[in-house]
């Protein structure tokens, strides 16, 4: 099996608009890309049919969303190849388990649709799901499928038009037969852009819903839960000295407790934003050592009196720099923010440095560390390393998935070192220039 797709949504770009067999792979990728978000953002892979081997048909991988890297990709595709095939073969939806190469997005199941139009069928559309999918997330998906069937079939039916005006012009007079199929080819041409049409106002429709939706929820959570927060501020700045030790504490333990919500609220909207494309990249110029310092400041109140020293190793004056400060700033914040969570004595040692204009940064803890079977999880969302230990590590699970995402939409990457009960090294780099 044959595999074409990045698991990275596709950059924008200002460039002349690309030949027709490129604008299909953009719209198979996009088309993987709104699967996965119908779902929560489980598994897609988006398969088309490539001729036939013995008889059988042959597939080919076209598209992927949600997975960590290719390599995932294209192991899950081989698990899900036997699937695929005999859906190919039959044109019948499948729904039940999901292999393990799916991973913990999809341990409520699959389902796999055939994309088929016209009693043609094209390929397979495979969505791993978390939750059991309700029948408006099913219908919105097999809308999607036929959608796609509809773009892989529109270049054979145009091929078909031009083949009988072909014919038409080398021939004088053309015969009442052919007249009427190239008026019905023509009709049935016409019909699946109207009906294309139709089903991304549908689609469109969806997400805007849920767009929707997201955002009253930020208005509606956001607004009060920062009136807590400065309220319960102002009590303890000007009530100070009336409050009783115990009232102090329960203040203060409440204030923590709204801030850590109200950072998992911003982490929930920034990981939307950068699903729907909504999270744009905005150049400016930046001080790394002072954003170290910024973050250094601002994860005081997680190390709280830890006996943690931070140390910043920095071998040469870092140069100025431009690049996107707030989500830079937000990826050290978020990686110093998890080192300081899973420490409780020792060093948390930063170092930087650019080179070849790429910003590296990484982020070296003496803290619990994290096991080999973790390692591969902990970028999914909601993924938590050690979920038993209640509130002893408080945090939703969705702060290194972010990081991850703002990472692919910086065209940037990241390593992970880690041995449990000696610590964890993180290290990513970015592309910026010399401002």
């Amino acid at each position: 099996m044959d595999f074409e797709a990045s698991t990275r949504p596709p950059a924008r770009a200002s460039a002349p608009a690309p030949p027709a067999e490129d604008r299909l792979q953009l719209a198979l990728r996009l088309a993987a890309g709104q699967a996965s978000s119908l779902v929560g953002g489980g598994p897609s892979l988006l398969f088309t049919k490539n001729g036939s081997t013995a008889g059988a048909p042959a597939l080919k991988l076209r598209a992927a969303a949600a997975f960590q890297s290719p390599e995932q990709a294209r192991q899950a595709a081989i698990d899900l190849d036997a699937i695929a095939r005999e859906i190919v073969s039959g044109g019948e939806a499948h729904q039940g388990p999901s292999p393990d190469s799916l991973g913990e997005r999809a341990a409520a199941g699959m389902l796999a649709l055939p994309l088929q139009v016209r009693d043609r069928l094209h390929g397979v559309l495979i969505v791993g799901h978390g939750a059991l999918l309700s029948p408006e997330h099913r219908q919105a998906l097999e809308t999607l499928a036929w959608s796609t069937a509809t773009q892989l079939d529109h270049p054979s039916l145009l091929g078909e038009l031009e083949k009988l005006r072909c014919e038409w012009e080398e021939r004088v007079s053309m015969t009442d037969e052919k007249s009427d199929e190239l008026l019905k080819l023509s009709e049935e041409l016409f019909a699946q852009d109207i009906e294309l049409l139709r089903n991304n106002e549908k689609l469109g429709k969806i997400e805007k819903l849920k767009n929707d939706f997201i955002e009253k929820m930020s208005r509606e959570l956001r607004t009060p839960l920062n009136s807590i927060i400065e309220a319960t501020i102002t009590v303890l700045a000007s009530e100070h000295e009336s409050l009783s030790p115990s009232s102090q504490q329960t203040l203060r333990k409440a204030l923590d407790e709204g801030t850590a919500f109200q950072r998992t609220l911003q982490n929930i909207l920034d990981l939307w934003r950068i699903k729907q494309d909504e999270y744009p990249i905005e150049t400016q110029e930046l001080s790394f050592a002072e954003v170290i310092d910024e973050t250094i400041f601002s994860v005081q109140d997680t190390l709280g009196d830890k006996a943690v020293e931070i140390i910043k190793e920095i071998p040469v004056p870092l140069p100025r720099l431009r690049g996107d400060l707030p989500k830079i700033n937000q990826i050290l914040f978020l990686l110093l923010d998890n080192a300081a969570k899973f420490i409780e004595e020792g060093t948390i040692t930063i170092r930087a440095r650019y080179e070849a204009d790429r910003l590296h940064c990484s982020i070296e803890d003496t803290g619990i560390g994290i096991c080999a079977d973790d390692q591969q999880h902990i970028w999914n969302e909601f993924y938590q390393v050690d979920d038993r230990g209640g509130n002893k590590y408080r945090g939703a699970g969705l702060g290194l998935t972010l990081v991850h995402d703002l990472l692919i939409l910086l065209q940037g990457s990241s390593r992970l070192e880690s041995e449990p009960g000696q610590g964890t090294r993180v290290e990513f780099s970015v592309p910026v220039t010399l401002a």
